[in-house]
């Protein structure tokens, strides 16, 4: 079955903050786009995109992500990675795209993952 993108925004003072918990994918995609428009027509400085609860992210979602770093570029805004996984982190590195965002690393409570044994 296929997962459904949830998305949740919250309006802070100078940024606006888009949740979000699921799949990025060519299905989910153009929900993203239009909360994230909808959140840049209000002008904020910053919109910033809680990537914790994203489970997969496929290459319809990453070219989203550029897009809509563009628009917020546009817009005089700053569209901000924040609370990025361990298979997020990677996929921007081996993309290539990862250095086209601001990426804010941690938040309040953030812990580091536990790290394993190698096995």
């Amino acid at each position: 079955m296929h997962q459904k993108l949830e998305i949740s925004v919250y309006r802070e003072s100078d940024e606006t903050i888009v949740a979000l918990a699921g799949e990025i994918d060519l299905q989910t995609a153009p929900r993203l786009s239009g909360a994230v428009n909808d959140a840049l027509a209000e002008d904020p400085l910053r919109v910033v995109l809680d990537m914790e609860g994203v489970t997969f992210c496929d290459s319809r979602g990453l070219g989203t992500l550029v897009v809509l770093s563009r628009a917020a570029s546009r817009s005089r805004s700053v569209l901000v990675l924040a609370n990025l996984g361990d298979f997020l982190k990677r996929l921007l590195a081996v993309s290539g795209i990862g250095e086209h965002f601001v990426i804010r690393e941690g938040g309040p409570g953030a812990q580091p993952g536990p790290k394993g044994p190698a096995t």
